[in-house]
């Protein structure tokens, strides 16, 4: 562990679980890094991925943004590709960007949005676009017949979860130059759009635990009694 990290752990007590408004606070404390540190938030739940209606995946519009600038690639025909592009899209194309990736190792933006229609044709590269976690799906948005609307709330700050085998989720929250309040707000939201998806087949409590922290720097518990479970 390095020197930063090692002085910013003094400061997190482990044996303690904190609540949101000081997590918030700790966590803008411990940052590690010269640039604006990402804040992160880790998520681990009571599901079983085996049973296909515990495999939670979804985006959530954090309402004040992410901090960070996507640039967004949509592949639509007609009109559909025409409102993309007045909502703000990157790249907009079809076939000839599908092309690109495949023949050019093309990867100048961060999230893929695609009318069904494009789907087929976008499949035949899925084996390039799913390791690298690109590849549209509809319980995201990324795969709709309006992608001008996914454009504009990926803009205002969507973010993609989905939970892994152990019922891990992992996602931002923000960055360290917000605000407390607006961090706050943002964490609020997250957890509660999470645990409002929580499955009618789990019993008992849904969240195990719940840490926040930001790019390199230590993990911060919190009290899973500040907010309903």
């Amino acid at each position: 562990m390095g020197k930063k990290y090692v002085e910013a752990s003094k400061l997190v007590d482990k044996s303690k679980t904190y609540d949101l408004k000081e997590a918030i606070k700790l966590v803008k404390k411990t940052t590690t890094t010269k640039f604006d540190s990402t804040v992160e938030i880790a998520m681990n739940l009571n599901i079983d991925t085996k049973k296909a209606d515990q495999q939670l995946r979804g985006s959530i519009v954090l309402p004040k943004g992410t901090g960070k600038n996507k640039r967004i690639l949509v592949l639509a025909k007609g009109d559909a590709a025409k409102d993309a592009e007045k909502a703000g899209a990157d790249f907009v194309g079809e076939q000839d960007l599908i092309d690109k990736i495949a023949n050019e190792n093309w990867f100048e933006f961060d999230v893929i949005i695609a009318t069904p229609e494009m789907m087929p044709s976008l499949g035949k590269i899925g084996k390039t676009l799913g390791p690298k976690g690109l590849m549209p799906n509809p319980k995201t948005g990324t795969v709709t017949p309006n992608p001008a609307k996914t454009v504009a709330d990926v803009k205002s700050g969507m973010v993609e979860y989905r939970a892994d085998d152990f019922g891990n989720i992992h996602s931002i929250i923000g960055k360290v130059s917000f605000d407390e309040k607006a961090l706050l707000e943002n964490l609020t939201y997250f957890i509660d759009t999470i645990v409002k998806s929580k499955p009618t087949t789990v019993k008992g409590k849904f969240v195990k635990n719940i840490s926040i922290s930001t790019t390199m720097g230590p993990g911060i518990k919190l009290d899973l009694n500040t907010f309903d479970n």
